[in-house]
C-alpha cells in the first residue's frame, strides 16, 4: 500500500508540476456533503470528464484535503466538466467540489476541495467527474487515504 501511495503522489506531482493546485474554491464553488450514495459510473463515452491523477493529504484536523486532476471536453458554458466528486468504496460521496465555469484552455487541470471527513475505516477512496451534458461517466481513480 505504501508504495502505491508513493507512486500515486510522485504521478501527481509530475503531472501538475508540483504542488500547486490552482485557485482554492470560493464558498459557493466547493462544499463537502454528508455522505450520499453515488449514480454509476462508465467509461465509454470520449465526451465525458475524467480523473486522471488524485491525492489525498491529511489536514491535521480529522478532515482531508483531496485534490483531483481533471480531462474533459470542454466546449464552453454549454459544455464542461462541473464538478467531481470523492467516494467511498460502497459508494457514499463523502465531498463534491463544484466547477463553475470551463477549463477550455486548461487542460488537464487540477483542483482541491478542503475539510473533507474520511471514515477512519476507509482506505481508498475514488474520484469522479462529472460533465454537465454527459453526466458521470468517466475514467475514475482509486486513492489511498494515508
Amino acid at each position: 500500500m505504501g508504495d502505491m501511495r508513493i507512486g500515486v503522489i510522485l504521478l501527481f506531482l509530475v503531472a501538475c508540476g508540483g504542488a500547486d493546485t490552482g485557485p482554492e474554491p470560493s464558498a459557493a464553488e466547493a462544499t463537502t456533503t454528508q455522505p450520499t450514495t453515488a449514480p454509476e459510473t462508465t467509461t465509454t463515452n470520449e465526451g465525458c470528464a475524467h480523473v486522471i491523477d488524485g491525492e489525498v493529504e491529511a489536514d491535521g484536523n480529522g478532515t482531508y484535503t483531496v485534490s483531483a486532476t481533471v480531462s474533459s471536453a470542454d466546449t464552453g458554458e454549454e459544455k464542461y466538466a462541473d464538478a467531481w466528486e470523492v467516494r467511498s468504496g460502497d459508494g457514499s460521496v463523502l465531498g463534491v467540489r463544484e466547477l463553475l465555469h470551463p477549463h477550455v484552455d486548461e487542460q488537464p487541470f487540477t483542483r482541491s476541495l478542503t475539510a473533507v471527513t474520511i471514515p477512519d475505516k476507509v482506505e481508498t477512496v475514488t474520484l469522479a467527474a462529472r460533465d454537465s451534458v454527459e453526466g458521470f461517466c468517466g475514467e475514475v481513480l482509486e486513492v489511498a487515504v494515508p
